[in-house]
């Protein structure tokens, strides 16, 4: 049987007919195996833009274009982000690979280096030479576990490092605690 629950029930464990759940252990072994694209977002909420490395970026609908990605509130820009009425997705492949562990660094300051990015004219931060961002106007957020789910309006976009119908790419994958690089090396059909 399936059962639906209210949104404000569910950080309640466990649920009626659900006597068990994995370990958090579990679960991260579960997902290790489970890839995900790399993007780095960044966001000002009035006090000066943070920045956060995030393989949880997922596009939900093309009409309306809409997309979502998550946010752990043990991260440093989780204060920001839950306040910015915008934000920038920057959607990475192989080549911004140091910019994807920049942002994946605890503690660093991700804009001391002024000739990386710069501010659109909508006063968002931007990171230049990037494969293509979109400047996305937060719609809806909501609190789940240790995390928050921020669900975003895609407003404009830019991509400098097109990838062909059909072609793999060079994009940037994160998998098993480590950075990995699709190309036609890694295509299985085609």
């Amino acid at each position: 049987m399936f059962h639906v629950y209210p949104p404000d029930t569910w950080l309640e464990t466990p649920k009626p007919g659900f006597p068990s759940s994995l370990s958090a252990d579990d679960f991260k072994a579960l997902f290790r195996g489970h890839p995900g694209g790399v993007a780095v977002i960044t966001a000002d909420a009035g006090e000066g833009p943070v920045a956060l490395t995030v393989s949880s970026v997922v596009s939900v609908s093309a009409e309306p274009p809409l997309l979502i990605f998550s946010v752990s509130a043990l991260s440093s820009a989780s204060e920001v982000l839950s306040r910015a009425e915008t934000v920038v997705v920057h959607l990475l492949d192989a080549h911004d690979i140091d910019l994807a562990k920049f942002g994946a660094t605890p503690g660093a300051d991700r804009f001391d280096q002024t000739h990386r990015w710069s501010t659109l004219p909508s006063g968002e931060a931007v990171y230049e030479d990037v494969r293509a961002w979109v400047r996305c106007a937060v719609i809806n957020r909501m609190e789940v576990g240790t995390s928050t789910i921020v669900a975003v309006h895609a407003l404009e976009s830019r991509v400098m490092r097109d990838v062909q119908a059909g072609e793999p790419g060079d994009a940037l994958i994160y998998h098993n605690r480590s950075w990995h690089r699709l190309g036609e090396h890694s295509r299985l059909e085609g």
